[in-house]
């Protein structure tokens, strides 16, 4: 038995990532780079006179890779559709960015310890969610810019073969390592290399990565929170099935399997600190299995992370009436200092205020608690002679928009400023609407 059927498939190939990050790290991507890096070597050497023929690297070149209809069909699509994390990262942020915007102004429950806390709005949260993806953005930029080339360095790193090709002409031994580097891309080389470059790289890049997987979790986990409180959903499409087993559930599976991906992400740069710190002197060939299967699921499980965000983004589902029914179930709790506060501003006593509203406070919860019915305790205070006075200034002093603070201004701001500095690179992307595929 020898189809596919018949071996095991990482599901991250056969389910979650995008075909353009699968064919980067393929083995025709590999063995094509592999050809490239050597047509470049040949070119810089002929450049600074080593006696290697035109013919010769156009040979060279005519092999770059494997000549198939397949091989130049995937060298053409990986040229049209580079796939650029950040980018993509860009897309997503782009859209959160929206979407706070649009619900920047709807006060919802802010918890702490998990119990409701002061209110927030939707929008507020969700600049939670970009402020830290930003970080990731930045992290990644970071460790993309700081990425140099190995050069030209041969066995042990120390030049020593090209010194010989060149005849002692350190100059020229340099001037071929620049020349490489610049062909590769690059705009610098390291100076100092063993075999090969150092594994520490590996360590700055997958932590930048694992650190967007815990990014991934975090949001994940507050989407699926807001599901169970109904508040806020996940996109459904029309013929997605919500349970297997009870039909009028809508389980937020794309946020769980985000939280999946993401925990698998985060945990991910461990094998590449292993690796660093095992390494022997010019280099050991334990570095070689665990990378193979290491380096491609980081970028695959990034990029899987990132089509899960992209779909959820682009169609999140609000139910007002659902958070308005939360906020009125605990803001009268709220109100109750500034309830006070009025009391004093009519003369009447700041002591005999609190008591009042201490005492109808406790029989309201205990309604809510102990008999599982509403908060009452605007009704209470309305029956309630004490309270006559500011009895016309209750519904403004319960006006869920007040207790908000700055929360629509903090939006404003950030977005404008923050969030639309960090994503204008990538502005060309975020024009054309690029969508990833939905994976289900």
């Amino acid at each position: 038995m020898s189809g596919s059927n018949d071996v095991y498939q990482t599901p991250l190939n056969s389910r979650y990532a995008s075909n353009e990050m699968k064919y980067l790290f393929s083995p025709r991507k590999r063995f094509s780079t592999w050809r490239q890096l050597w047509t470049w070597l040949a070119e810089a050497q002929k450049e600074l006179g080593l006696p290697i023929s035109a013919e010769a690297i156009e040979q060279m070149k005519a092999h770059q890779v494997i000549q198939d209809d397949e091989f130049a069909v995937a060298a053409e699509e990986e040229k049209r559709r580079r796939h650029d994390v950040m980018a993509h990262l860009a897309v997503v942020v782009d859209k959160l960015s929206q979407f706070a915007q649009k619900y920047k102004d709807l006060p919802c429950l802010g918890f702490t310890h998990g119990q409701p806390a002061q209110l927030v709005t939707v929008g507020k949260r969700a600049c939670l969610w970009i402020q830290d993806l930003l970080m990731d953005l930045r992290n990644l930029e970071r460790a993309r810019d700081d990425l140099r080339f190995r050069g030209v360095k041969g066995t042990t790193g120390t030049q020593a073969s090209f010194l010989q090709i060149f005849n002692g002409d350190h100059a020229k031994v340099e001037s071929l390592d620049e020349l490489v580097t610049e062909k590769a891309g690059f705009s610098s080389a390291f100076i100092i290399s063993s075999q090969t470059y150092s594994r520490k790289i590996d360590v700055d890049v997958g932590n930048a990565l694992g650190s967007f997987g815990a990014t991934c979790e975090r949001i994940g986990i507050d989407i699926r929170h807001l599901a169970m409180l109904k508040e806020v959903e996940e996109p459904f499409e029309k013929d997605q099935i919500g349970s297997s087993a009870m039909a009028y559930k809508r389980n937020p599976m794309r946020s769980e399997r985000l939280c999946s991906l993401g925990r698998h992400l985060q945990n991910l740069p461990k094998d590449g600190l292993d690796t660093y710190s095992a390494q022997w002197f010019e280099r050991s060939l334990d570095d070689s299995a665990i990378r193979r299967i290491s380096i491609p699921e980081l970028y695959l499980t990034a990029d899987a992370c990132l089509i899960l965000l992209n779909n959820v983004s682009s169609g999140f589902v609000v139910y007002p009436e659902v958070i308005k029914r939360h906020v009125n179930d605990e803001l009268p709790f709220m109100a109750t200092e500034n309830i006070i506060m009025a009391c004093v501003a009519k003369g009447l006593s700041r002591q005999d205020a609190h008591e009042e509203i201490r005492v109808l406070s406790h029989q309201a919860a205990d309604n809510v608690k102990k008999q599982g019915k509403d908060n009452d305790l605007i009704e209470r205070i309305r029956r309630t002679a004490f309270f006559n006075p500011i009895i016309p200034q209750l519904d403004t002093l319960l006006d869920a928009s007040t207790f908000v603070g700055r929360a629509p201004q903090q939006v404003e701001k950030f977005t404008s400023t923050e969030v639309a500095a960090a994503i204008k690179p990538y502005a060309s992307t975020i024009a054309k609407g690029e969508t990833s595929a939905l994976y289900v």
